[in-house]
């Protein structure tokens, strides 16, 4: 029974710490872009948009783009990688349609080289047709982003005021279908818990991260840190440029907006397990110490808060409530900011399993030659 007990005490304990320890992570109001300060702007603004086979979104993209209120220059470089869907044509007729056909360029793609992912590739390639235009900032995006009417202004905005050299918004993601209800609320919470804002933007930190839908880049800031070539052959490109630019010096912001959002929806449970499958053992550096390690602490974490109420003592039992309350206090703003109702709260635990599966997946994915697969190319796979 002591034992029992001692073991029940440990999800508590890990919940005060996150909830009071961990730099707020979970607080949503706190990481929402809210500036008063007047920008200095004008500031010349390239966008790169890399698109391969993105027919169903770059139209507005690209007009929520070409319809920004920026007093400064803002151009747009969409490299078409090998899309056989026409995305490039609805690219530039979504420019023509608003009559600024002359901010737009679409570049084909060059073949993949050794080394380097696709994304990347397509990156490199607009980021070296943007630096010819001399821009202030680089905005790189994707095509599956439709961007508030104010969302380049608020990002120069945040660079310029606050001095950072990179500003970044995770997207609102979808959340419409039982699927997305039930897990993209999540997803955002586990990667603030792991990548807490505060923590990306103290400079005392190492914690470096960025989400790629939305990131706005000083072009000296990038030259300074080595250019994405750093970063040719990673696969969660986000979070290590934002370690390479932390790494160089720079300063770098991460935060959330309700204004820009992603088009990419998710209709089921397969289609999300997919996603999270693509690159968690990456995340985990393909360390099976640490997918092992990585499991125990989501079973502690998660999952003994509920075993603990069928365990038939009553202390423990109501430690594990305690402890499932708490992680339902910490993930209920997050549930919320995602207009979902409050009871998806609770369901955390059930979340995480499922998370936990997809983890397992993904090391199982790596180990068998697959790897991550997206828009027809295998990524991550074991050499």
């Amino acid at each position: 029974m002591p034992v029992l007990i001692a073991v029940a005490c440990i999800p508590v304990l890990i919940w005060t710490f996150l909830l009071f320890g961990r730099d707020s992570f979970w607080r949503v109001s706190r990481h929402l872009s809210m500036l008063d300060t007047p920008p200095q702007l004008p500031s010349n603004v390239v966008v790169v948009i890399p698109a391969r086979n993105e027919a169903s979104g770059i139209e507005r993209a690209v007009s929520s783009l070409l319809e920004q209120q920026l007093p400064g220059l803002l151009r747009i470089i969409v490299v078409d990688d090998n899309s056989d869907d026409g995305t490039g044509d609805l690219a530039r007729r979504a420019a023509e349609r608003l009559s600024k056909d002359k901010q737009i360029t679409v570049l084909q793609g060059q073949p993949l080289p050794a080394g380097w992912t696709g994304k990347m590739w397509a990156v490199a390639q607009g980021i070296a047709e943007a630096e010819t235009l001399a821009p202030d900032y680089l905005l790189l995006t994707d095509a599956d982003v439709e961007h508030g009417p104010s969302n380049v202004s608020e990002l120069v905005r945040r660079a310029e005021v606050e001095s950072y050299d990179l500003v970044s918004y995770m997207v609102k993601l979808s959340c419409e279908t039982p699927a997305e209800k039930a897990l993209i609320p999540a997803f955002v919470f586990f990667f603030f818990l792991l990548y807490p804002p505060a923590a990306i933007r103290s400079s005392r930190s190492k914690t470096a991260g960025a989400a790629g839908g939305c990131m706005l880049i000083r072009t000296a800031a990038l030259q300074m840190s080595g250019g994405i070539a750093q970063i040719r052959s990673e696969v969660i490109d986000d979070c290590a440029l934002a370690k390479v630019i932390k790494s160089s010096g720079g300063r770098v912001w991460l935060g959330l907006t309700n204004s820009t959002r992603s088009l990419r929806r998710y209709s089921t449970f397969s289609e999300i397990e997919r996603m999270i499958a693509r690159t968690a053992f990456n995340q985990l550096r393909h360390s099976w110490l640490l997918l092992a390690g990585t499991c125990l602490g989501l079973a502690f974490t998660y999952l003994l808060p509920v075993a603990l109420l069928f365990s038939g003592r009553l202390v423990p039992a109501l430690l594990g409530a305690v402890a499932w309350t708490l992680m339902s206090i910490a993930y209920f703003p997050m549930v919320r900011f995602y207009r979902c109702a409050g009871l998806w709260s609770v369901m955390l635990p059930f979340v995480a399993l499922f998370y936990m599966a997809a983890t397992v997946h993904s090391a199982v994915q790596y180990a068998s030659g697959r790897g991550g697969q997206w828009k027809g190319r295998n990524q991550d796979i074991k050499t």
